[in-house]
């Protein structure tokens, strides 16, 4: 009974910030309100390290456990209410440790809910302007790659999130964006070129062409005007970089675009990825898109998801 507690619970945790210093995002680039969730695992924790670099301004720190239907004391559990906020606790005590150790003041909060509705309400009600959350890292279960819960914010919020995997760090050197010309593209393209030239980063922009093996194999024609209109979506963001003195570089790759995205910032030691994906996308589109989830599973740094 008290283990299934333990494995139902999960620990939300958000960060409140607007003063910036070192590498602090600062209010005009948009991102001056953070919120972070973290359950308790390592991969979250470690996201929430990392959120530390971006902002180390008052940080609120609520821990959400989901609602239990039932009475534990009618069988036979003594203080049920303590036993219920115990993991909670535990949370905020580890997430006091790592403030205190990075010299952050934070404001612990326990409160009860569903984690990830409580995230997204908190976000939206609250003016947040980033979610951060961890990844759980490489995994042979496609659906565990990112996380349930990191899952269903990312699909139902219309906020950017910030995904950190375990090994993860939060850096500006150089940053790669995705595109595919579409219009959450653009956005995503207007985000990476207002980080680029806030933080002086290096821009590498790449746009892949997965062919059905039909045109890889019998029809060249409609693979080099495919190949075309790739090299167009990336020339478009490399003419802006270069009005805005940005060094940027455009790549055009075919294959896998999960694969060859992850595999390009690997190869090119990138810090942080940049994506669109849809606003609200809720369950109609897997919630976030499959090539974004997929990337977020298997990329070596963060990857910054920008909504519609």
């Amino acid at each position: 009974m008290g283990a299934n507690l333990v494995f139902a619970l999960n620990i939300i945790i958000f960060i409140n910030g607007s003063q910036a210093e070192n590498l602090d995002m600062k209010s005009n680039n948009g991102y001056s309100r953070l919120l972070v969730g973290v359950d308790g695992s390592d991969a979250s924790l470690h996201a929430l390290q990392e959120a530390f670099k971006i902002s180390t301004s008052w940080v609120t720190v609520v821990a959400v456990t989901p609602f239990y239907e039932g009475d534990l004391r009618l069988l036979g559990v003594p203080k049920s209410e303590k036993l219920i906020r115990e993991p909670c606790d535990m949370a905020l005590a580890q997430a006091q440790e790592l403030a205190d150790q990075a010299g952050v003041l934070i404001r612990p909060v326990c409160e009860r809910g569903v984690p990830d509705e409580r995230i997204v309400k908190l976000a939206e009600m609250g003016s947040r302007d980033l979610i951060v959350m961890g990844a759980r890292g490489h995994n042979f279960l496609e659906n565990l790659l990112v996380g349930s819960v990191s899952r269903r914010v990312i699909g139902f919020t219309s906020k950017d999130i910030l995904v950190v995997p375990i090994k993860g760090v939060v850096g500006w050197e150089k940053i790669l964006l995705a595109t595919d010309g579409s219009s959450r593209s653009r956005k995503a393209a207007d985000r990476a070129l207002e980080l680029a030239q806030i933080y002086g980063s290096e821009l590498l922009v790449v746009s892949v062409q997965d062919f059905p093996a039909a045109i890889r194999g019998v029809a060249p024609r409609e693979r080099l005007e495919l190949l075309k209109i790739c090299e167009d979506h990336v020339a478009e963001v490399i003419q802006r970089a270069e009005a805005l003195q940005i060094k940027a570089e455009g790549i055009i790759l075919e294959g896998t675009a999960y694969t060859a995205i992850a595999d390009l910032a690997q190869e090119n030691q990138v810090n942080l990825i940049v994506m669109g994906s849809h606003g609200k996308a809720g369950l109609s589109r897997l919630l976030m898109g499959r090539v974004t989830e997929r990337v977020i599973g298997h990329a070596p740094c963060p990857v910054l998801v920008v909504k519609e």
